[in-house]
């Protein structure tokens, strides 16, 4: 009898101790990986929510961030998917690039349903960019030139034909009468790598995000000849033109979030999405997303899950319009 008491006053202390929400504790390590090299969105994914999640409390310990190149995500989605399904502490970056890729098959035999989506904390936007000294002082003399001869200039991007970063110039230059399977493209992995090669006159004209170029626009050696948003962005981004008014109907807006793997508990999964729900609530948040270039864009749980699936199969029927996919 007396064992019988034990055990159940040692069952009610345990349930006090658990949080009665059903979520569970805060991982003992987290570690955020960044499916690229240094530099590029990714990282800077990475490290909005390394610095974030320190600043407001939400895990008492910093944040480890890892580099996974391969397959502008590919890789990285399939060591979670197959190799750590269940690791609770782990989140992985993601954008819309990584849902194109998604949608065109070439996460291999991963799918969209494969992982567990998590939190958006950001938006970013398509743009295209030149070095300073570069002959184009807008789009339309950049698209005029291509037009004439679309092997004289040469693209670069952060990967490879089919990828978000080509689409967006292939959908500008179709606009511009001009035949996207023409355009001199030159793929490289992860936008940092597109920086030096722009910086270096490798190439004369950047395709990527406008976040990876915040860092350079102070230093006054590279120029946005146009962004792919809806309108113009606030402040000191309110200078760079838009592809629209441009005269160039193409929008691109790129969001920026994290998934979990395919076998973290709910438990678990309900932690990271209370933390996140928190964070991107606070002014020490809102000041780092500013920081790096983002714009709000706050969606967790099912309603992400729904976006992304959404998305994807926008993507796709995009895709096909180029021929990319099935």
């Amino acid at each position: 009898m007396k064992k019988i008491i034990h055990t159940a006053l040692a069952s009610a202390l345990l349930a006090l101790m658990l949080p009665s929400s059903g979520y569970a504790a805060a991982p003992d390590r987290t570690e955020c990986i960044a499916p690229a090299k240094p530099g590029g969105g990714f990282d800077l994914t990475c490290k909005l929510i390394q610095v974030s999640l320190m600043e407001t409390k939400q895990i008492e310990k910093p944040m480890r961030i890892t580099y996974m190149p391969g397959g502008v995500g590919a890789v990285a989605y399939n060591a979670i998917a197959a190799q750590r399904p269940a690791e609770a502490g782990t989140v992985v970056a993601f954008s819309g690039g990584s849902l194109l890729n998604l949608s065109q098959g070439k996460f291999g035999r991963y799918s969209v349903d494969d992982v567990k989506w998590l939190a958006a904390v950001g938006t970013d936007y398509g743009m295209i960019a030149v070095r300073e000294d570069a002959p184009w002082k807008n789009l339309g003399e950049l698209m005029a030139d291509m037009k004439k001869d679309p092997t004289k200039v040469v693209v670069g991007a952060g990967a490879s034909i089919g990828s978000q970063d080509w689409m967006k110039t292939a959908l500008v230059a179709k606009e511009a009468g001009i035949d996207p399977r023409k355009m001199r493209y030159v793929a490289f992995e992860g936008g940092g790598e597109v920086v030096t090669a722009l910086l270096g006159n490798h190439i004369q004209v950047m395709s990527g995000d406008l976040s990876e170029m915040v860092p350079h626009l102070q230093g006054g050696k590279l120029r946005v000849l146009a962004v792919m948003a809806d309108k113009l962005l606030p402040d000191q981004l309110a200078s760079i033109p838009t592809a629209k008014e441009q005269g160039f109907n193409v929008e691109w807006p790129i969001i920026r979030g994290f998934y979990l793997g395919p076998k973290v508990s709910d438990a678990d999964y309900q932690w990271w999405q209370s933390a996140f729900e928190k964070m991107v609530q606070t002014p020490e948040f809102k000041k780092q997303r500013e920081l790096r270039g983002l714009f709000e864009f706050n969606m967790f749980g099912a309603e992400l899950d729904k976006y992304v699936k959404d998305q994807v199969a926008a993507y796709r029927e995009q895709a096909k319009s180029f021929g990319l996919a099935k």
